[in-house]
């Protein structure tokens, strides 16, 4: 049960991360794939670890998307 949802949360994370980033600015496009890959990070250290993958995605979501935006805001 927690692999399948984990794969589910991380090909959601992968999917959403594709989908509407034409016009899109430098800081929009860092923040939210800076978010994406974070959640997928973050669920997958909250799975191994033994926590929970929940609350790991959000904050790898959070923390990956504050540091994608201003990664993207400086380019």
């Amino acid at each position: 049960m927690k692999t399948r949802a984990m794969v589910f949360v991380l090909s959601c994370a992968l999917l959403g991360s594709f989908a509407g980033c034409t016009n899109m600015s430098q800081q929009q496009q860092g923040a939210l794939s800076g978010g994406a890959m974070g959640a997928g990070v973050g669920a997958g250290i909250g799975a191994l670890s033994g926590g929970s993958w929940g609350v790991g995605a959000v904050i790898g979501g959070a923390l990956g998307g504050v540091l994608g935006g201003i990664h993207g805001n400086n380019q």
